[in-house]
């Protein structure tokens, strides 16, 4: 089934492991919830020794163990879970995975934009049908928030600072009083939430002053901060777990030699220090310098290496995926990379002494930096 769809959720990549951990799985359970809180983190973090469980379960997301079980917590209780942070972070597939262990559904999903309204989070109806037969039930369109309050399920909001003030506003009394009205309807007018319905949003740091939440919405939330990675181990295990799928996915046979996953680690810090260092926003590049921007770049060195080159991973493809992803304004970005590779790279390449990976990188990184100048 998975070989049919570009990207499977959760549920359906990790079937197998989610239906063993259920088999063997004899801990208390809140509501409806398809694994007990402690299977929810063994899915979600891997299994470790005191799990006591006859096979190893594979870690997913890389991050602090404390904010894994915050966020489950949450869930078990009445409020929403809030999941905050810089682009990158990791925020929405921690959402998917402890949907697709808590319910088995991580689809359920509403994207905040400025277009997002009041029908997306509630109902709306088919046209078609109220123009035949009149408003009914089978003529509504329940929303995903409302298809999850009617199964008892988990619901996601995706960006919930990108929509704006009635929408956030709606949510509200959805989060209170578990129940949306239709008002249009003189029976089965109420649609209520059964027993193990919640609401994972997400928001971007970044976005802060876009659409504040107001202090109504955030009562009903526990608030989740997941922090920048800024550990190098837990960053390089991110980037390989990320691209071992990409391979899977695509049928890829190519090694990434950790001699060149190092170059792009230490590219990202130092780009991120340059950064944190600059006296403007002139002098920072546009990207947020993310684990999920570094594994871009380094997907599509991947490609280009299988698709264009002789499936073997070079160091001059990395740097010009990385050029190629990270100048995004002209001609600011690229001045900045170009000091960067002239300043941090070329020293690099000069100990090397004429050859090596970060030879290979800085004379790769010149010629894209040439070619989009």
């Amino acid at each position: 089934m998975t070989d049919q769809m570009l990207r499977a959720p959760a549920e359906v990549e990790y079937a197998e492991e989610l239906a063993w951990l259920e088999s063997v799985d004899d801990g208390p359970k809140p509501f409806t919830w398809r694994l007990s809180p402690k299977m929810v983190r063994a899915f979600v973090l891997g299994s470790e020794p005191g799990d006591g469980l006859d096979r190893e379960i594979s870690q997913k997301w890389f991050g602090d163990r404390t904010f894994v079980e915050r966020a489950i917590v949450t869930l078990a209780s009445d409020r929403g879970l809030l999941l905050i942070g810089d682009p990158g972070t990791g925020k929405s597939w921690l959402a998917e995975l402890l949907s697709a262990a808590v319910c088995g559904d991580s689809t359920l999903v509403v994207q905040g934009t400025a277009g997002t309204t009041e029908d997306h989070i509630k109902y709306s109806w088919n046209v078609s049908m109220v123009i035949a037969k009149g408003q009914s039930r089978e003529a509504l369109i329940p929303s995903p928030i409302m298809t999850a309050m009617e199964r008892g399920a988990v619901g996601r909001f995706e960006e919930l600072t990108r929509s704006t003030s009635d929408v956030q506003d709606a949510l509200i009394s959805i989060l209170s009083e578990k129940y949306v009205s239709i008002p249009e309807l003189n029976e089965d007018n109420t649609v209520f939430a059964r027993p193990g319905f919640a609401i994972i949003a997400t928001a971007n740091s970044r976005d802060k002053g876009v659409n504040d939440l107001s202090s109504a919405l955030k009562r009903r939330f526990n608030f989740v901060k997941i922090p920048v990675v800024s550990n190098r181990r837990s960053e390089a295990e991110i980037v390989r777990f990320r691209t071992t799928e990409l391979l899977r996915r695509h049928d890829i046979s190519l090694e990434v030699p950790p001699s060149l996953l190092d170059v792009l680690l230490q590219s990202f810090t130092d780009l991120r220090a340059a950064s944190a260092s600059a006296a403007s926003d002139d002098e920072r590049l546009e990207s947020a310098l993310s684990t999920a921007e570094q594994i871009g770049v380094l997907e599509d060195a991947i490609l280009h290496s299988h698709f264009f080159g002789d499936s073997t991973l070079r160091a001059g493809t990395l740097a010009g995926s990385l050029v190629g992803s990270l100048a995004r304004r002209t001609p600011e970005d690229l001045a900045i990379l170009n000091k960067f590779w002239h300043g941090v790279v070329e020293p690099r390449g000069t100990d090397e002494g004429g050859s090596g990976p970060w030879q290979e990188f800085l004379e790769g990184g010149k010629q894209a930096i040439e070619a989009l100048s």
